[in-house]
């Protein structure tokens, strides 16, 4: 028998902000601002449905509940909504304005990680590629970047070898390459392609990112093979997404000059 509750669960944020708040509540995927009493956002989240989630936070029974939590819903006097077109756009909103306010009840994506570099140079006719923290002089480079310039270089170092070796099989590549474990820096001997390879990789970090993507589907539109067709698409996605986002305001463009 489920036990019967002699006194009901608290409800402070029905008590500030009313049952009707949460009736109305929208149900659109979004991000959703907790504001206390001098305006500080102190929480910030992400839902599917903002209507479902803010639900979850109607209860605020000790006994079932952490303090922290507790203490949240304690000091929230308003709560504001910003709608996305879908989850992940909700996903990408929270993290922008997680590192923006930095707000006291959030503890995960709060800190940005290592920010990444991605660099590239000619060197000895090949092309070295990287992700590095701090570039050294002589190289080019894009970014700061956060977690997501690894995908980046592992995406762009799989796709070149695979385009400058047109006859080797993917099990040719690098040992650990195709399973994702790839050196923070790698060598690619671009032979005849080198200056083609150098020029499309300039302009897809600075100027035309289709001009690569178009310069990898002529030199890859001839595998059959069904893993390397899979392989080679989800990397391909990667840049695509990657070409997709606005430049990073801070990104440093050109090359750092030689010391």
């Amino acid at each position: 028998m489920a036990q019967v509750l002699l006194f009901p669960d608290p409800k402070p944020l029905d008590q500030r902000l009313g049952r009707k708040f949460f009736r109305k509540a929208p149900k659109r995927p979004g991000v959703y601002l907790m504001k206390n009493a001098a305006g500080q956002v102190v929480y910030v989240g992400k839902a599917k449905n903002l209507k479902q989630r803010l639900n979850n936070y109607r209860l605020a029974n000790p006994d079932r509940m952490p303090r922290r939590h507790l203490r949240m819903v304690r000091e929230v006097t308003r709560i504001e909504f910003q709608f996305c077109a879908d989850e992940s756009a909700a996903l990408r909103r929270e993290a922008q304005l997680l590192r923006a306010l930095r707000p006291q009840f959030n503890r995960a994506g709060v800190w940005p990680g290592k920010t990444r570099f991605i660099v590239w140079r000619v060197s000895s006719g090949r092309l070295e590629l990287g992700v590095a923290e701090v570039p050294e002089p002589g190289w080019h480079r894009f970014g700061p970047l956060n977690s997501s310039a690894d995908f980046v270089h592992l995406a762009c170092a799989r796709l070149l070898w695979l385009a400058i070796h047109r006859q080797r099989p993917v099990s040719d590549l690098p040992a650990g390459w195709a399973l994702g474990r790839l050196p923070a820096m790698v060598s690619l001997s671009g032979g005849d392609d080198l200056d083609d390879l150098t020029v499309a990789l300039n302009c897809f970090f600075w100027e035309d990112p289709g001009y690569l993507l178009a310069w990898l589907g002529v030199r890859l539109g001839g595998r059959t093979n069904a893993f390397e067709q899979a392989l080679i698409a989800g990397d391909v996605e990667v840049l695509q997404n990657f070409a997709e986002k606005p430049k990073v305001k801070e990104a440093v463009h050109g090359q750092l000059p030689l010391l």
